[in-house]
């Protein structure tokens, strides 16, 4: 029998498999993501009870929890659920990307192209004023904060501005949807007008933001402008053309099965992979999964199938993900006099310059006062993408902990502003037929009942609200 020697035998090296959740960090993740939920829910609830959107309620769940109020006053509890372990963070992270990007995928499966067509000009009016003038104004105050607030060095000064002028022109495609979606105004053409304006507002803010990283890190070269502008542009051609016939095609075949488990696996797939796409071109993710759930949007026939991915979205995954938000704001730095001025001063920039935007492209776009007015409150909501540029500033050195808690706050406090605002607006203006059969063809997507859910008619004459 051959023996062969131990120099002859290779010995076998099985690679170790990751290691599995330990205990105490899966009991951290269960419990944060109990709490979270729950609070959202809860302030959500109360919210509305007030009058107001559950996404206030739910945005407030995370400043609640985090560093500005109980990571003060009970640190214990805060720092149990909320441990400085990056690996322990990162779990409710992922969770919360994959409600933003569900969230903005079912945003874009509302979407009516032929609405935004009808109204292109004021459209694409709105969104050019309602970005360069934001923008303007913001770089000009980004010159003008002192280097004791900034601690920019005077090579930075260019690079923080225009970081200060993108935090102030972007707008929040997820906050704005899931607001719309609670006040039950995505049904509505300047619902949809709203959506759009900020859409384009925030691919120009991603495709400027990814600017400002390259001027602060390998410097900003004429290549780099091309490079991320073809990406953009190839991208929204494949996705028009090729991406257009496929997505229809996987849906309609989702559609005839009559299944509503094949239609929501089609569904949050396709979204996934436009987020993918995106992401590995060095454009956001968001950008993708909006685009995805507008390509969904042209089969109709599988929209119904799609009321339970629509219900865990906007019920569970949503409110965790705007909870979360809150979690890394620390409000507490504005009781320097200093920062809460510059905070108040761009504040006052931010509200401004959305405003006069939405006002002067109303005009140019033939729109009225009150579509001006919910245009404005629409777009100048910031939310969660204000606090991405400003984690972005934060990462590349560019903002310091003091200006990214006034960036921080200004995205909070747009946020908040908007709702009120916008329902005081629409309330102005009466809502046609159309908007009334689009408002039921929405709430039987989302599995309410059609009958219930039809306005009562005006017996005074005034419109409907």
């Amino acid at each position: 029998m051959w023996d062969a020697s131990a120099e002859e035998v290779a010995p076998v090296v099985l690679s170790a498999a990751p290691a599995p959740l330990a205990h105490h960090q899966l009991l951290v993740f269960l419990a944060a993501i109990t709490v979270l939920l729950l609070l959202a829910r809860l302030l959500g609830a109360l919210a509305e009870r007030l009058g107001m959107p559950a996404v206030v309620g739910e945005l407030l769940t995370g400043v609640i929890l985090g560093p500005s109020l109980l990571g003060h006053l009970v640190p214990g509890i805060t720092g149990w659920l909320l441990p400085d372990d990056s690996a322990q963070m990162h779990l409710l992270d992922a969770v919360a990307q994959l409600g933003l990007l569900l969230l903005v995928g079912v945003t874009g499966t509302h979407v009516d192209l032929t609405v935004v067509r009808r109204h292109r000009r004021a459209a694409t009016a709105v969104a050019v004023c309602g970005l360069l003038i934001p923008l303007a104004l913001g770089i000009g105050l980004g010159l003008l904060i002192p280097a004791s607030v900034s601690d920019t060095p005077d090579a930075q000064r260019w690079t923080f501005a225009l970081l200060v002028g993108v935090a102030i022109c972007v707008s929040a495609v997820p906050v704005i949807a899931k607001t719309l979606s609670d006040m039950r105004l995505l049904h509505r053409d300047i619902g949809q007008l709203t959506l759009a304006v900020s859409v384009i507002d925030d691919v120009v803010g991603w495709l400027l933001l990814s600017l400002v990283a390259a001027a602060a890190t390998v410097g900003l070269t004429a290549g780099t402008v091309g490079l991320a502008i073809g990406h953009l542009i190839g991208f929204v051609a494949f996705a028009a053309t090729v991406g257009r016939v496929l997505v229809r095609r996987v849906m309609e075949r989702a559609a005839r099965s009559g299944d509503s488990g094949s239609a929501v696996a089609s569904a949050v797939i396709i979204v996934l992979v436009g987020a993918v796409i995106t992401h590995s071109l060095g454009m956001e993710a968001l950008f993708g999964a909006l685009i995805a759930g507008i390509l969904i949007a042209t089969t109709r026939s599988a929209q119904v199938l799609l009321a339970p991915l629509r219900a865990i979205v906007l019920s569970v995954l949503a409110p965790i993900f705007l909870a979360t938000a809150g979690l890394r704001m620390d409000l507490t730095a504005l009781v320097e006099p200093a920062v809460l001025l510059t905070g108040l001063a761009m504040l006052v920039v931010a509200v401004v310059g959305k405003f006069t935007g939405a006002f002067l492209g109303a005009w140019i776009g033939r729109l009225d006062r009150w579509s001006a007015v919910a245009l404005g409150a629409g777009i100048n909501a910031r939310g969660v993408i204000q606090v991405i540029v400003a984690l972005t500033g934060l990462r590349l050195g560019v903002l310091n902990t003091a200006m990214y808690t006034v960036v921080v706050l200004v995205a909070i406090v747009t946020s908040l502003m908007t709702p009120p605002l916008m329902r005081y607006a629409t309330r102005q203006m009466a809502e046609g037929e159309e908007e009334r059969l689009r408002l039921l063809e929405h709430d039987t997507w989302r599995g309410r009942s059609p009958v219930a859910a039809a306005p009562p008619a005006a017996t005074d004459g005034s419109p409907p609200s």
